[in-house]
């Protein structure tokens, strides 16, 4: 349980709370970046945005809402 809090904890840390259209215009930012981690999570961001509509934040929100409501 406390695993996956902690999991939970970090990936809500590392998500942006940019919206869809932030992300998309900040695209050519990531390539800017010296982090490897930052550019590896932008075209991940960007990758699912395109393909699902929704970013990794979002997708993370719903999933933790289902699982509190399934508990509850």
């Amino acid at each position: 349980m406390t695993r996956k809090i902690f999991l939970l904890c970090v990936i809500f840390i590392t998500s942006s709370s940019c919206s869809e259209f932030a992300l998309l215009a900040s695209a050519s930012s990531v390539a800017a970046s010296q982090n490897a981690y930052s550019k590896a999570y932008g075209a991940l961001d960007f990758g699912v945005v395109i393909k699902t509509k929704k970013d990794i934040k979002t997708h993370t929100y719903e999933r933790v809402r289902k699982i509190i409501k399934e508990r509850d």
